[in-house]
């Protein structure tokens, strides 16, 4: 499979010709990404089949990635789920440390056992920073000794441009990701655990009596998306990793450094649009 721009079909011979002179062309050259004008600092996009990068602006700058680098952590979790070293129904401690945690909160109790399936629920679809925080301290008991666990995993995995101090995002000296290395996560996550992978697109979670909705602005949009986070800081900016299956092709797309929801949400779904329709695959 390979990933090419999508062109008018004059005759059917014509088409032939067509299809394998630019076969021959991209053999004997590299095949770079389009550029399209986007108000995103950092911009990646990969078609997930092939592996195309369709869009790259600033992919490779490591920046800070806010609440995005939750994907990390949920990622680990993950893999210990896969492995059997870990079930959805195992319990953590929520400490103090946890519960005190500001920004964005599931709302954990003091003292209480959550639930590794509600925690991860917290964590992806209302990024509770708290809920990270009980996960980190449940695998490794402290959220330093985590930090070493996902920069080893990111080593492993490939993600050459990340650094992690920490396992939700807080802003951190040190703490980067670049959009290639998010977008290689998601795709690593998608692939590797499709059924928990499902969570990312589940519009709402209920803790302690309190509802909130996923801020994926994506998933409101009848445009395929079922993934995966967003993530704001001051000093990042608003950012989204998100993911979209359109027939059949899923498209992988990171934005970061954002003014506002608003230009998160629009920008997003501008691009993901632009990737459903300037590219297709084709069986050659």
């Amino acid at each position: 499979m390979m990933t090419l721009r999508q062109t008018a079909h004059p005759t059917a011979g014509a088409s032939i010709v067509s299809t394998v002179f630019a076969v021959a062309l991209l053999a004997a050259a590299p095949v770079h990404a389009a550029q399209i004008e986007t108000l995103a600092k950092q911009a990646y996009m990969i078609d997930a089949q092939t592996g195309t990068v369709l869009l790259d602006k600033d992919g490779a700058v490591p920046v800070p990635p806010s609440s995005m680098s939750k994907m990390m952590t949920v990622h680990m979790v993950m893999d210990r789920i896969k492995a059997g070293r870990l079930s959805l129904k195992d319990e953590f401690l929520v400490s103090e440390k946890a519960w005190r945690m500001g920004g964005s909160k599931m709302f954990v109790e003091l003292g209480k056992k959550i639930p590794v399936a509600d925690l991860l629920r917290g964590v992806m679809i209302q990024s509770g920073n708290d809920a990270t925080v009980v996960l980190a301290e449940g695998i490794s008991g402290d959220e330093a000794s985590f930090a070493e666990l996902l920069n080893k995993e990111a080593k492993r995995m490939g993600l050459k441009d990340s650094h992690f101090v920490n396992a939700s995002g807080w802003p951190a000296d040190g703490h980067v990701m670049s959009a290639r290395d998010l977008a290689n996560l998601a795709l690593q996550t998608i692939r590797d655990y499709p059924e928990l992978y499902k969570i990312y697109a589940e519009k709402n979670f209920t803790w302690h009596g309190i509802r909130q909705g996923n801020r994926n602005p994506l998933l409101y949009m009848n445009i395929g998306a079922d993934g995966l986070k967003t993530g704001h800081t001051e000093a990042a900016g608003y950012g989204l990793t998100a993911s979209a299956v359109r027939g059949g092709r899923r498209l992988i797309l990171v934005l970061n450094g954002m003014s506002s929801m608003r230009e998160r949400a629009q920008e997003s779904a501008k691009l993901m649009e632009w990737g459903f329709r300037e590219f297709n695959n084709y069986t050659l």
